[in-house]
């Protein structure tokens, strides 16, 4: 089985030195694209604000030759940022269950990921957990992301269907309050 293209649209909003977009491009497991007129046509944008999970519908059009595609951006700058690709790219917004951050940053919140570790979610949710654990090698907390979120990532990635995937997150981490 071939590995997930993964990619980076890069907005130079980061500290450069905390960057695991560039750490994973030095390692060979990512391209970055500071110009998105070069980043991939078809694919899944990693979304936080997207409001639909990646997960088991979308294995089919990955496996047609879909990209993943990461936004490096900082969260302080979110909105703007996604609201500049919906409007410059045709990429499919998918957001992430529930997992919990172990990059020194934001260690320990639910959600607060690097690109890294979206990236190895989205893959484990694609079925491909040995490339999921190859990109996270570089990192020094790559085995603590994966204790951190053992229980859930095992269940994530037995999901069947999307929508038993969002159920299935609520199973390990507390549903946010309707408002």
């Amino acid at each position: 089985m071939d590995d997930v293209p993964l990619h980076v649209i890069h907005l130079e909003q980061d500290d450069p030195k905390k960057c695991t977009s560039r750490r994973m491009e030095r390692f060979g497991h990512c391209r970055m694209h500071t110009d998105i007129r070069r980043s991939p046509k078809r694919g899944i944008l990693l979304d936080p604000l997207a409001g639909r999970l990646i997960g088991p519908d979308d294995r089919a059009g990955i496996e047609r030759g879909g990209a993943l595609v990461g936004l490096d951006c900082s969260w302080k700058q979110i909105d703007e940022s996604i609201e500049y690709l919906n409007k410059r790219t045709r990429l499919n917004g998918r957001t992430l269950p529930v997992v919990l951050a172990a990059n020194p940053v934001s260690w320990g919140k639910p959600g607060r990921l690097s690109n890294a570790e979206a990236f190895a979610v989205s893959l484990v949710l694609l079925g491909r957990w040995e490339q999921a654990r190859r990109i996270m090698q570089p990192f020094n907390y790559s085995d603590q992301f994966f204790q951190l979120n053992e229980q859930p990532l095992e269940a994530y990635s037995n999901a069947s269907t999307n929508e038993q995937l969002a159920e299935l997150q609520w199973e390990f981490f507390d549903k946010p309050d309707s408002e």
